[in-house]
């Protein structure tokens, strides 16, 4: 039994190395379509633009699939917690009918585009659960099972499972799927190259000029001339629509344990509950599964002790599957759109030009999927039945979620003030001096708020503790070893770099 994973970092990186870098563009260039973000939603957007005959670069600021994509879970299902009987009343049953649609299309496409690259992406075909254990929340599984029925999925109210505990009721859907996300990426990336289009790793995006034709500007100072623009970097980076109202981010944690085939539990597996748990295994060594199991949310930047809630994780796995040892374990985030629906299409009223995907709660495999195929044909000027459930343009289901609108503002707006006081309290500035080596504190250094880390040499770094997106105050995450904005979930490296957007400028170094 252990309680330490042998690697911090994800399985699907580790197992598929990223190789030699795209080199960065060296000089300015024009397209028609540029992409920003080499994620599950940038890539088969060019995929399916380089199909149709467009001239496409993609723009990573990282790695191909190293980000969000590179984190997942890899359940590429339309099955996504309780959320039909959430449409079924918020945008009525055609509603719901066409996201479920949207969906099962985006399965069925990406099962048909493997076959087509030829990739071993290690694609299973299971039934996925939504199950409860507590007794008082079987009529609202009760009631998804139905509306998740009405919507068109293979839908069906169960009370048997394949895992290893009881459960008091479950959504089962079948025909759903699971992946080696980053074997399908790789191989969706080298067909964008086949193709001729363009791909450049290492490439941050910091300025757009939008237009007839629009201009971004690179970290390094490349122009890039296109005629379309898509943003596709998980939390848009451009917020001229100020999508950020609209968006909350949310971090989970993963523990992975390999566990012998004839123990491993069949289909894919999420509760509610429990701050989440989520459940799946993948092909792992001769005779094994790697069992990958989920849970933990919380706020990136919120204080939280994060090894204290990877230590409940594993507790919990090793109380419900018994003796594991526990082998990788990762962290992953992703943002919930303020009316459950993810924002795919153009990005404001205004723009003719630049196109958004974005808010996929965490289901973002089918639905970047589904997004790529959804802006091809928007930019293609193709009809798309899906268009107008996924606009970004949508305002009657913001008014119909104005709850949730205004609670994501009230916290934000509470992060502003409140940490900003906090970090002026008397007594901080003698916490850097017992600073251990890994951890982190902001503290008021001549009226500004510092962001002060003691590295494993025991050397300090000081860099601006105010997020380059919108100024609310970082907070430091030791066992990941990043500040992280808990306003619109930016991540910073303890040097200031930039690790994960919407920030694009990296945090200002500091005198102490």
């Amino acid at each position: 039994m252990s309680e330490q994973a042998d690697t911090f970092g994800s399985y699907w990186l580790q197992t598929v190395p990223p190789g030699d870098p795209a080199p960065a563009p060296e000089s300015d260039l024009t397209v028609d379509v540029a992409v920003v973000g080499a994620g599950i939603a940038g890539l088969s957007t060019a995929w399916e633009l380089v199909r149709r005959g467009h001239d496409v670069a993609v723009f990573e600021a990282d790695r191909i699939a190293a980000g969000v994509t590179g984190h997942t879970t890899a359940k590429v299902s339309a099955q996504h917690t309780l959320i039909y009987d959430r449409l079924r009343r918020s945008r009525g049953e055609e509603g719901a009918r066409l996201y479920a649609r949207s969906q099962m299309d985006a399965i069925g496409h990406a099962a048909e585009v493997a076959r087509e690259l030829g990739v071993d992406c290690d694609w299973e075909e299971t039934a996925a659960y939504t199950y409860v254990q507590g007794r008082h929340r079987v009529p609202e599984v009760r009631a998804e099972a139905e509306a998740a029925r009405e919507a068109g999925l293979p839908a069906e109210f169960v009370t048997e499972t394949d895992l290893p505990f009881p459960v008091a009721g479950a959504v089962r859907v079948a025909e759903q799927a699971q992946f080696h996300p980053r074997k399908y990426l790789m191989a969706l990336a080298d067909s964008v190259r086949r193709g001729g289009g363009r791909l450049y790793e290492g490439t941050r995006v910091v300025g757009l000029t939008e237009g007839e034709p629009c201009v971004l500007t690179t970290e390094g100072g490349v122009r890039v001339t296109a005629r379309d623009v898509v943003v596709a970097t998980h939390y848009p980076i451009f917020d001229r629509a100020l999508l950020f109202t609209r968006l909350t981010p949310r971090r989970e944690l993963v523990v992975a344990a390999p566990v012998h085939e004839a123990k491993a539990p069949e289909g894919m597996y999420i509760t509610p509950e429990h701050r989440t748990r989520s459940v799946r295994t993948a092909p792992y060594k001769d005779g094994q599964r790697l069992l990958i199991m989920t849970g933990e949310h919380f706020t990136p930047g919120s204080g939280v002790d994060v090894e204290e809630r990877f230590a409940t994780l594993t507790g919990w796995a090793l109380r419900q599957f018994g003796d594991l040892h526990v082998t990788h374990r990762w962290a992953t985030q992703d943002n919930e759109s303020s009316d459950t629906v993810p924002l795919v299409g153009l990005m404001h009223p205004r723009t003719r030009h630049v196109y958004v995907a974005t808010g996929f709660g965490g289901w973002g495999m089918a639905g970047g999927i589904m997004a790529g195929r959804l802006l091809c044909d928007l930019i293609s000027g193709r009809d798309n039945p899906f268009s107008g459930l996924y606009d970004p343009r949508r305002i009657a289901s913001v008014v119909r979620e104005g709850g949730e609108f205004l609670k994501n503002q009230a916290k934000v707006a509470r992060h502003f003030v409140g940490d900003r006081l906090s970090a002026l309290a008397p007594g901080l500035r003698s916490r850097v001096d017992d600073l251990a080596p890994g951890e982190g504190v902001v503290v008021p250094v001549g009226g500004r708020h510092v962001a002060v880390h003691r590295d494993e040499n025991g050397e300090l770094r000081a860099v601006s503790a105010r997020c380059t997106h919108m100024g609310c105050l970082v907070s430091f995450n030791r066992a990941e070893g990043a500040w992280e904005c808990p306003c619109h979930g930016s991540r910073f490296a303890p040097d200031g770099s930039v690790r994960q957007g919407p920030a694009v400028r990296p945090l200002r170094p500091r005198e102490l």
